[in-house]
């Protein structure tokens, strides 16, 4: 496989993105998510308009880098880019909460399923008998909101404003943002386009994910009109089921088609698959078409964003990482285990490849 670069990636058809979270805040795991795919080859991660997130992940792609020109792991040989994304958002948006619930008003019966749900493990036990959520840990997917046999659970929403977003891109070095809207909000995108566009010759990449809903094509349009002309190049990323690429087969059907519902209305900019993605999405995309361009039809997606599901596979090696840091009393890191860096190398490695080669 050759160099990947994200923009001739995305040319390419096979941009790869990792989704650490719009909310997700665990610094030791998203260190370790963001180096095992960079070395596996990704082309961009998007985490959380936090400095903090933005550091600890920054502090991952100059391990890669180090690795990389470590004689000592030839594996790591192949030297790529990879941009670093943040998302904001123009109002209530799923990616962007918390969850939250009074454990005093928990029954002392419950037999909480709330945590045996949770995928990031954010809800613990406090102290005996006890649980809460861990703030850092939880990136809203709401799963323990249903399943509350209480209904006790709630969420906290916020809006990432432009005073955050300015500094990250001025500062810390960020290449791309990505603004997560919804149909139907046509001010508030234009107010906060207004606040960034000055900003925006400063990026390599602007995203817009919007999920599917009644008028999407006219709202997109509506977008595009709004920000062009745009001297960077554009995605848009179709949310087909936010933050659900972890729960089976099915997940991905939503995205695919909301991915070919926007390619059949020609909008200008790159079309990229999130929310629902997995390891079917990508035979899935071979199987009718939307991966390769054909004699019939050029219309075909550009690249896949793996969120819950690149977390998920590699949730053994985080949590492992974890216990040693408990146990040791010092934060235990990935690339001080060999053994364990390349099983991480190597799951990333699996995904990767599923996209980017032709052999899959």
């Amino acid at each position: 496989m050759s160099a990947s670069y994200p923009l001739q990636s995305l040319k390419a058809g096979n941009w790869f993105k990792l989704i650490c979270g719009a909310s997700f805040q665990d610094l030791p795991a998203i260190r370790t998510l963001v180096l095992a795919y960079a070395l596996a080859g990704a082309d961009c991660v998007d985490v959380a308009a936090d400095p903090a997130v933005v550091t600890a992940a920054k502090e991952a792609l100059n391990i890669a880098k180090k690795l990389v020109n470590n004689q000592k792991y030839p594996i790591f040989s192949q030297k790529r880019t990879l941009w670093l994304m943040v998302s904001l958002n123009d109002g209530e948006d799923p990616h962007f909460r918390k969850a939250y619930f009074d454990a005093q008003h928990c029954p002392s019966d419950c037999f909480h399923p709330c945590e045996t749900i949770c995928p990031p493990r954010a809800i613990i036990e406090i102290k005996r008998g006890s649980f809460g959520v861990l703030e850092s840990r939880c990136y809203g997917c709401g799963r323990c909101i249903s399943i509350c046999p209480y209904q006790l659970v709630k969420t906290r929403s916020y809006l990432v404003s432009p005073k955050e977003m300015i500094p990250l891109i001025q500062r810390m070095g960020i290449d791309a943002i990505e603004i997560h809207t919804q149909v139907g909000r046509e001010t508030q995108f234009k107010q906060l386009w207004q606040a960034i566009a000055p900003w925006i010759s400063h990026l390599k990449l602007l995203s817009i994910s919007c999920p599917d809903g009644c008028g999407l094509i006219e709202y997109l349009h509506y977008l595009y009109d709004i920000i062009s002309p745009l001297p960077i190049p554009l995605i848009w990323q179709m949310d087909g089921r936010p933050m659900s690429g972890d729960i089976g087969k099915g997940s991905t059907h939503a995205t695919i088609k909301l991915a070919q519902k926007v390619l059949n209305a020609q909008i200008p900019g790159f079309v990229q698959l999130a929310g629902g993605t997995n390891n079917h999405t990508v035979s899935k995309l071979r199987e009718i078409g939307l991966l390769t361009p054909s004699i019939s039809s050029t219309l075909v997606v550009s690249g896949i964003a793996y969120g819950s599901y690149a977390r998920s596979v590699l949730s053994p090696i985080v949590r492992q990482l974890e216990t040693q840091s408990i146990n040791l009393n010092l934060q235990s890191v990935l690339e001080d285990q060999p053994d364990l860096l390349l099983k991480a190398f190597k799951i990333a490695k699996f995904i990767v490849l599923s996209l980017k080669s032709s052999k899959f």
